[in-house]
């Protein structure tokens, strides 16, 4: 349902300096604009299946969301490469609630001090991960490429922005 609702959009985002087209479809929807990797992103009203999922993410995680960054991964070539979540508008330790829908797909974790040092699970479908505290001052996260991963995937990563 989400696939087909959501306004999908694949932009450009500045990487190391250089433009380049996301290797993944993506979708803002909140109260506020958000500004990552050199792209402003202006939100979109909420639908109401993403209102239902939000109340739900917040009732689940004990905090509250405004915003919410979508990421459609149309099969195992689709990526994200390291980053930290990490914007002055997401504050000092922000908290994001990451729900994952459809394909599995392998979700790293690599220490900032540390690079080469890597952790990763897997994520399912119905899959809910919280990150916060230090989280985005000390590590770095990514969705790899896979060649075993042929199905879809949506990525809510629900976000305050202040």
């Amino acid at each position: 349902m989400l696939k087909h609702e959501i306004e999908w959009q694949q932009g450009k985002i500045k990487l190391f300096g250089k433009e380049i087209v996301e290797p993944r479809l993506v979708a803002w929807y909140g109260e506020k604009a958000y500004k990552y990797s050199g792209k402003l992103m202006q939100p979109r009203l909420w639908t109401a299946i993403l209102l239902e999922m939000k109340n739900e993410i917040e009732q689940a995680s004990g905090h509250s969301f405004n915003s919410v960054l979508l990421n459609f991964y149309r099969n195992g070539q689709d990526s994200m490469g390291w980053h930290s979540d990490d914007e002055a508008e997401l504050g000092t330790n922000p908290v994001i609630a990451s729900l994952n829908l459809g394909e599995t797909r392998k979700f790293q974790f690599r220490l900032k001090a540390s690079k080469p040092t890597k952790m990763e699970i897997l994520l399912e479908t119905g899959s809910l991960l919280l990150m916060q505290g230090d989280t985005q001052h000390l590590w770095q996260h990514a969705i790899p490429k896979s060649a075993k991963a042929n199905g879809q995937r949506i990525n809510l990563t629900f976000r305050y922005i202040k």
